[in-house]
């Protein structure tokens, strides 16, 4: 009996949790779209918004070009992107039983950066790639990078048939640096205006995002964050046990393969949108596992909406913190995640002494 009040409780818990998080997700877009170097009342902000269902909203030009036009599409892509960090980090540490484990780490975001880059400096010598696959062209280049080089780590990370979690970080780290030189190399022939395309890129920004961008990633990212939800059941078998889950029916080999596709196709779409955007899909999961454990049925939504309230919030702070210019967002995240990184990392070694 007290077994199933306590299993009660937790899921009360559990969801609490989700509300409150799709309550503060609210607010977050609502402060989002009204705040900026031109203010839009809430009030406008809502009229502006039901306009769309024939609603008169009385609103000024100004106000919808403003909302309808700059910070809708890139609240949207922050969203999105950010709730695709999150959930492909939660999604990465749960296949890998390790809480250090997230894009970057694995070579994700670096492979993706990679190929933009090149992308970027040597796309000229090859014109047919934008006539056959046009405004795709990007984003695909980077998930292509994101998985090549994954798909390496994950490879040089077997041993006897296994992952060796040891192994995969000292990959990761190995390709993220050799990545990075070939990028340092790719620079040296760039133009200017290729150099300064990447530069600002690097850094990670929404500022540029258009309604042509959100309609290229959304789908994409949105489809993939889906599917990498569907996969909760794989991974609460995973974590007991890669011979365990094997015994209860899982195809533990497809399963890694599945989520290590699925979560560079996330990161390398958002990578390819918004640029190179660190410590979300490391941060968000834990934080999310230390309030609800570790079930993925409800980590994975869960991950999604605060990765969603993390980068979005941090748009925010980026655009209003030195009005009427704006910070890269990758700045704003990486002064958070860094310092929780480093807090991890000391847990991690107070746990294991």
């Amino acid at each position: 009996m007290a077994l199933l009040l306590q299993e009660k409780k937790l899921s009360n818990r559990k969801n609490y949790v989700l509300i409150g998080l799709g309550v503060l997700l609210f607010i977050v877009v609502l402060f989002s779209l009204q705040s900026g170097a031109y203010t839009i009342p809430s009030v406008d902000v809502l009229k502006i918004l039901s306009s769309h269902f024939g609603a008169d909203t009385g609103a000024t030009s100004i106000q919808k070009n403003v909302l309808l036009h700059i910070r809708l599409p890139r609240l949207l892509m922050a969203l999105m992107v950010g709730g695709g960090l999150g959930i492909a980090g939660a999604a990465l540490q749960g296949l890998f039983r390790n809480p250090l484990v997230e894009p970057g780490l694995i070579g994700v975001s670096s492979g993706a950066a990679l190929a933009a880059v090149c992308l970027f400096v040597f796309g000229a010598s090859f014109p047919w790639l934008p006539n056959l696959m046009g405004a795709f062209t990007l984003p695909m280049a980077a998930f292509v990078g994101g998985l090549a080089v994954t798909m390496l780590v994950y490879r040089l990370s077997q041993a006897g048939g296994k992952t060796d979690i040891s192994l995969l970080i000292l990959a990761g780290v190995a390709l993220n640096a050799l990545a990075g030189a070939l990028i340092g190399l790719s620079l040296f022939y760039a133009d200017d205006a290729a150099l300064r395309s990447f530069t600002f890129w690097s850094m990670g920004d929404v500022g540029g995002t258009t309604w042509s961008k959100v309609h290229i990633a959304l789908p994409i990212i949105g489809i993939a964050c889906l599917l990498l939800g569907k996969q909760h059941k794989g991974l609460n078998g995973i974590a007991i046990g890669e011979a365990e889950a094997y015994h209860m029916g899982i195809n533990v080999q497809r399963l890694k393969i599945y989520v290590l596709v699925l979560s560079a196709l996330i990161v390398g779409t958002g990578v390819s949108v918004t640029g190179a955007i660190g410590f979300v899909g490391l941060i968000v999961p834990h934080l999310i596992r230390l309030t609800i454990g570790s079930d993925h049925k409800i980590v994975l939504p869960a991950s999604f909406l605060m990765g969603a309230i993390l980068l979005s919030l941090s748009d925010l702070i980026a655009r209003m913190i030195i009005m009427p210019a704006e910070m890269p967002i990758g700045i704003i995240t990486a002064i958070i995640g860094a310092p929780f990184f480093i807090w991890l990392i000391i847990n991690v070694k107070k746990l294991r002494s």
